[in-house]
């Protein structure tokens, strides 16, 4: 499930929202617009200038079934590699019958991730016109104690939806994001964490997604950048 590249559309949002404002009126919220959508394209060059370590951890029931490190880079034609470091998968279970229940679990189990992974590409607000209409309708919250401003909407993608975003008042970089949604009937939560590099590059060091219904968590730390 490729939360990384589902993640580093999210963090324009921080740096051209004006903080301590509500909703803005229509032109100002197009003219932030353009700028989401500018500094995500910055973003995103930048990004393709860099390799670094991606780790994927699969938990069922609490326990690891599936722990993987790739390293990931960019191809010149702008295509994301993978290669794999390693992969560790647990050990499907002995006997005929019982080995094909595992199979088909894990079958069912790839192709609802992928119909997860499809929904939750939406909170990444993938069109001019999603951007608009977030910042249409968020609550920009002014900075706490710790520094931390707040663009929080509802009803983004499904109905009873959130989508919130902490941003570093200071830096105007985008610390942590927060989805909760629904997906086939199960409430789902993605939580992300930033971190920005000297270079201007921000991006999600480390992620998590809850099933609580499936009883799946899925965790993602990314590392070791470094500029080719």
């Amino acid at each position: 499930m490729r939360i990384q590249s589902l993640l580093v559309s999210l963090v324009a949002l921080g740096a051209s929202v004006a903080l301590g404002q509500q909703p803005m009126p229509t032109q100002a919220t197009a003219l932030k617009t353009v700028d989401v959508i500018q500094a995500r394209e910055r973003n995103a060059a930048l990004m393709k200038t860099y390799s670094w370590n991606e780790r994927f951890e699969l938990l069922k029931n609490g326990q690891v079934k599936d722990t993987k490190v790739e390293v990931v880079t960019y191809l010149p034609n702008g295509q994301l590699q993978k290669t794999v470091l390693s992969n560790q998968h647990a050990p499907l279970p002995g006997g005929f019958f019982r080995r094909r229940i595992a199979e088909n679990e894990e079958k069912d189990m790839k192709k609802y991730l992928e119909g997860l992974h499809k929904l939750l590409d939406e909170y990444t607000l993938p069109t001019g016109g999603a951007v608009f209409n977030f910042l249409t309708t968020a609550q920009i919250t002014p900075p706490g104690p710790g520094g931390l401003a707040t663009v929080a909407g509802q009803n983004v993608v499904v109905p009873g939806d959130s989508l919130t975003i902490w941003i570093n008042a200071a830096t105007k970089q985008t610390a942590r994001v927060s989805v909760n949604t629904v997906f086939q009937g199960d409430n789902v939560q993605l939580t992300a964490t930033f971190h920005t590099l000297p270079s201007g590059l921000t991006y999600s060091n480390y992620a998590t997604v809850e099933i609580p219904a499936k009883q799946i968590e899925l965790l993602v730390q990314n590392f070791d950048y470094v500029q080719n």
